[in-house]
């Protein structure tokens, strides 16, 4: 079904801008379709009992994602069809080599380290490659590699471990200090530390994106773990303080904030404002129901409408209506993600699953709030849907790791049931 609709839209997108049926409709199709049946037939053999939604619905976002960017960049279209291949065996990987989620608890700290050196890499002189002011890649042949992106998966790996050995520690005070109680700072000392570090590399490297997904992915997890709100409060006045602190240091943070308050502004526009109202007249050429499927016009004059800027592309050819459905795809993921850690049987399982869907989550509003100036526009790309080959693997990791918990959770409920049922006979 999913395979049939993309392959549709790819037809339609040649139609409406070509007036043609693409040579290359038989190809894609059947390359969509060893993809799916790739994943589908490891997930029947390695997760038999995991989640029935999750592979569907991001297959359903990365062949949108696929169309539009074959739509406007045919050369990207080709790297993102490897990626895509790549990305399916990384979930074939992670289910296959992950048999128990609890065995990553082992690893703690080689995970936390792992993330560090991950971080660090693009810093590394002749390995690090700086593009558009943001020093996060590193070169591989012709292709180019996020690091940052497999790190926020270790990390979130690394913050569930520590907060569900020390959720009791962290959940209640310990420590008098004036005749006021509060938690012993030696118990939350490592982790803000880990925080803090991964905070000022990415700064270092001037990406505001991921610091800001991170923060996020730190603060609730702590609140999700402890359930006090002196936490998000004390959380948020950390974020409006780092965040000014932040535009003052880092060239970059202030150029995206000032572009925000006022993309009009002539420096502004011309370094990243026009983006950003483009991207919007975009968005209101496609109304409702959207100009069609290759008819739009956003890729002749709106930059990165592959990447940063793919919300206003699929706006503009799909319409209010594609967005929703493509937001609602997203919402399906995360909830699917919330409803797996609710039936986990372990407290790591549980915030593990909590922390990857969070992190799909924010990735989503941090990039749509920033297309559409709630907050400053970020280099995050919208999951499963922008171009951007590391982002699309580590998604895909992150939903493998999310499919292993769904089948130990069935399988742990059923040999709980037959257990009950041995014992009342």
């Amino acid at each position: 079904m999913v395979d049939a609709l993309i392959a549709a839209l790819y037809a339609l997108a040649s139609l409406g801008a070509k007036g043609r049926i693409p040579e290359s409709l038989i190809a894609i199709l059947v390359a969509i379709m060893a993809i799916s049946l790739g994943g589908h037939f490891a997930l029947r053999v390695l997760a038999p009992n995991s989640n029935q939604l999750l592979l569907p619905l991001a297959s359903l976002l990365n062949g949108i994602g696929y169309v539009e960017i074959a739509r406007w960049n045919p050369a990207r279209a080709q790297n993102q069809a490897v990626w895509s291949f790549l990305a399916m065996g990384a979930l074939i990987g992670t289910l296959y080599f992950v048999k128990r989620s609890r065995d990553l608890d082992r690893f703690r700290y080689i995970t936390l380290l792992s993330a560090i050196l991950l971080m660090i890499l693009p810093l590394v002189p002749g390995v690090g490659l700086s593009v558009n002011g943001a020093r996060l890649w590193i070169g591989i042949g012709s292709y180019t590699f996020q690091p940052i992106e497999i790190s926020k998966i270790l990390l979130a790996l690394f913050f569930a471990s520590y907060f569900a050995s020390n959720k009791e520690l962290l959940s209640n005070t310990t420590r008098v200090i004036g005749g006021r109680a509060f938690i012993d700072p030696r118990i939350l000392f490592p982790i803000v530390l880990t925080w803090g570090v991964a905070l000022l590399v990415l700064g270092v490297e001037n990406d505001i994106g991921f610091a800001s997904l991170l923060f996020a992915l730190f603060l609730s997890l702590l609140w999700i773990t402890t359930g006090r709100i002196g936490y998000v409060v004390t959380g948020l006045a950390l974020l409006v303080a780092g965040g000014f602190v932040a535009s003052q240091l880092f060239y970059q943070v202030h150029q995206r904030v000032a572009i925000w308050l006022d993309p009009w502004n002539g420096h502004a526009y011309d370094h990243g404002g026009q983006q950003i109202l483009q991207g919007w007249f975009s968005l209101s050429a496609g109304g409702l129901t959207g100009t069609g499927v290759g008819l739009g016009q956003s890729g002749r004059w709106v930059s990165e409408v592959t990447s940063d800027m793919i919300f206003t592309a699929i706006g503009e050819e799909l319409g209010l209506i594609g967005l929703i459905i493509v937001l609602s795809a997203i919402l399906l993921i995360i909830a699917q993600g919330f409803f797996i850690a609710q039936r986990s049987q372990n407290d790591f399982s549980r915030l593990v699953a909590v922390g990857l869907s969070i992190i799909i989550g924010f990735q989503a509003f941090f990039i749509c709030a920033g297309v559409l100036r709630v907050l400053p526009l970020t280099g995050i790309t919208l999951p499963f849907v922008a171009y951007g080959g590391s982002s699309l693997l580590a998604n895909y990791i992150i939903l493998g790791l999310l499919l292993r918990i769904s089948d130990e959770n069935l399988r742990q409920a059923s040999g709980g049931f037959i257990r009950q049922m041995q014992s009342q006979n």
